[in-house]
């Protein structure tokens, strides 16, 4: 294993998952001070032991810093900041972020004598706070390298190193609008199914163990959905974002897939009527009302 070279590490977002992930650090043994806007996730992250600052300068020069964050945009707004002193060794940005972004920044911190590499992240909330989270990484060997010790303790070991800087968010990105096109469409299925009078957890165990099987029909269903709590942690805006960044990542190059671009647009649909806080497995209220007993929304999307 690589060691680090100081165990001093800065969280940047401090939201559902930046927070997990910085209590994850905390127990693992870092040295962990964390940012964000917000004083309420600035005062939440205090409140399990990890230090917290109200000013993004401050971490500058901070050996690793994590970001997790909402947009492209914001990543590249923070990361000059890390950059403004020296002694930043790596950063490892776990945001579902933009291919050309974080080609950008991996030469801004190489050309600063740092690492910097995507590795957006799977695994929810739970994943964030056991150390078990996935990870997508696109970067360079010795980028890799330098931010392996902050990798390993978030994922255990657990990620796929993808290819160059921005192939990390290619891939997280195509996983998305995958899952995004999976939960779509199996609670489609379902709804058939219990058309049929047929109990969707039973439809949904035995798909599970078929060809047609995936961890939608197998986990996200069953826990979320059919339960009626749609209490993932993974939001409507969130998701419906990631879908059209697909789209748009693959007309960057020319691809226009079809069916893809078909499932953003049901996932924009849902988000006009849910809203951008719902859950994300709330798009089942919209594709199949009758199989969750949180029911239909109150109202429909404009045709």
């Amino acid at each position: 294993m690589n060691e680090p070279q100081n165990n001093r590490v800065a969280v940047i977002g401090l939201g559902a998952m930046g927070g997990a992930m910085a209590a994850t650090l905390h127990k693992a043994g870092w040295d962990v001070t964390g940012f964000d806007p917000s004083e309420a996730a600035r005062q939440a992250a205090a409140e399990t032991g990890i230090g917290t600052t109200d000013t993004l300068s401050s971490l500058a020069g901070t050996p690793y810093a994590v970001l997790s964050l909402p947009a492209a945009g914001i990543v590249e707004t923070t990361v000059p900041q890390l950059l403004a002193s020296p002694g930043t060794v790596a950063i490892i940005d776990t945001t579902t972020s933009e291919p050309a972004t974080s080609k950008h920044m991996a030469q801004l911190a190489e050309a600063a004598g740092a690492a910097f590499i995507d590795a957006p992240v799977s695994g929810g909330r739970d994943g964030a706070a056991t150390g078990t989270l996935s990870a997508f990484v696109g970067a360079t060997d010795a980028a890799l390298k330098a931010a392996e010790p902050v990798l390993l303790a978030l994922t255990g070991g657990n990620y796929s190193h993808i290819g160059g800087p921005g192939s990390g968010n290619v891939v997280k990105l195509l996983n998305n609008v995958l899952a995004a096109a999976n939960l779509a469409s199996v609670g489609e299925a379902l709804g058939v199914a219990k058309a049929y009078g047929i109990d969707p957890a039973t439809a949904a165990a035995s798909i599970s163990g078929a060809s047609g099987g995936s961890k939608v029909s197998a986990a996200m269903y069953p826990n979320w959905v059919l339960t009626g709590t749609h209490d993932s942690g993974f939001s409507m805006g969130l998701m419906a974002r990631d879908a059209a960044l697909a789209v748009d990542v693959a007309a960057q190059i020319g691809e226009k897939p079809a069916l893809l671009a078909a499932v953003a647009n049901q996932w924009q649909d849902a988000l006009a009527v849910l809203g951008p806080r719902a859950d994300f497995t709330e798009i089942a209220r919209t594709v199949a009302p009758a199989i969750t007993p949180a029911g239909a929304p109150a109202s429909t999307s404009a045709a």
